[in-house]
């Protein structure tokens, strides 16, 4: 299923900034820092599933689900 990394990358951000800009860019490069830079994935992008298990661990570590 192509675009679940987008989508997930999506919803880690929208938990994490809850709609401020500032938080959304600080969450991109924080994103970046641990290795998913967000503007190379899109919703044709295919799903690798180690990108998929990192954004799970990411997110744990954030304290948001998706």
């Amino acid at each position: 299923m192509a675009g679940q990394i987008k989508k997930m990358i999506d919803a880690i951000i929208l938990q994490k900034a809850k709609g401020d800009q500032s938080l959304t860019y600080l969450t991109q490069a924080k994103l970046a820092l641990k290795g998913v830079n967000t503007k190379h994935y899109d919703e044709n992008s295919d799903d690798d599933p180690v990108i998929i298990e990192k954004l799970r661990q990411i997110a744990k570590d954030f304290g948001v689900t998706v």
